[in-house]
């Protein structure tokens, strides 16, 4: 009950903001670009046509996900690496899309929090699907095994962020100052160098990897702590309501 009348209130208080500040009031930011890409978002969100709902621009992010899928594929049976660009192009239709979807719902003041929140996790994973299939494509032997550890270890950061959200109901999508954003770039130079060195994808990935699990660990235990805490101040509200 508390918790539905914590949201109606927000819901309510954010009605009476300012256009471009109730955009970003949904979640907590902490990666490294976020003023930046707070501006661009900002400067975006005025500028996208009307006729352009939040869903189509939902689909948009996954349809750069497919080009990212597509340029492994091309690049691997036609044998020429620079198809790998197309990723680059599709990792940033990728962001463009999945950036302004629900942003461009708050600015227009008819956010559809829930509905928005369940698709957006959901083709947020097909997404990683999509671009963890085109690197098992691509890569050589063993290193295939490579692509299902990224999508493994990538949907644990995800679930992180789901249960963060739940315990504190602050949603961020954010490790410290590494966020979607910043993993996106980091693939994109690796995609360019790919192309022009060759055959060094496969130890970047291998980086990623080990980085992405090592700080799943460390938000899992943050995340547990935040468990422990918040059961401790329900046991005490509990016990001051008896």
């Amino acid at each position: 009950m508390e918790e539905n009348k914590l949201r109606e209130e927000t819901l309510t208080t954010s009605a009476g903001t300012d256009d471009l500040k109730r955009v970003f009031q949904d979640r907590k930011r902490t990666n490294i670009l976020n003023t930046a890409e707070q501006k661009t978002i900002s400067y975006l969100v005025t500028r996208v046509p009307g006729f352009i709902s939040s869903n189509m621009l939902t689909f948009t992010g996954t349809f750069g996900s497919v080009l990212v899928l597509a340029g492994f594929i091309l690049a691997t049976y036609l044998l020429d690496r620079n198809y790998l660009l197309l990723g680059v192009l599709g990792l940033a239709i990728n962001w463009f899309g999945d950036s302004l979807d629900g942003r461009i719902a708050y600015y227009r003041n008819i956010p559809r929090k829930w509905y928005g929140f369940s698709l957006d996790i959901i083709m947020d994973w097909v997404s990683t699907v999509l671009i963890g299939l085109g690197y098992m494509v691509y890569a050589r032997g063993k290193y295939e095994l490579i692509a299902f550890v990224f999508v493994v270890l990538y949907g644990w950061a995800m679930i992180i962020s789901q249960l963060r959200y739940k315990i504190t109901d602050i949603y961020s999508i954010d490790s410290g100052v590494v966020g979607p954003t910043e993993i996106r770039i980091i693939v994109a130079i690796i995609l360019v160098l790919e192309v022009v060195f060759g055959h060094l994808i496969e130890y970047f990935a291998g980086g990623i990897c080990i980085t992405l699990f090592m700080i799943n660990i460390i938000d899992t235990r943050k995340l547990l702590k935040l468990g422990d805490i918040r059961d401790s101040l329900e046991r005490k509200a509990k016990k001051n309501a008896a």
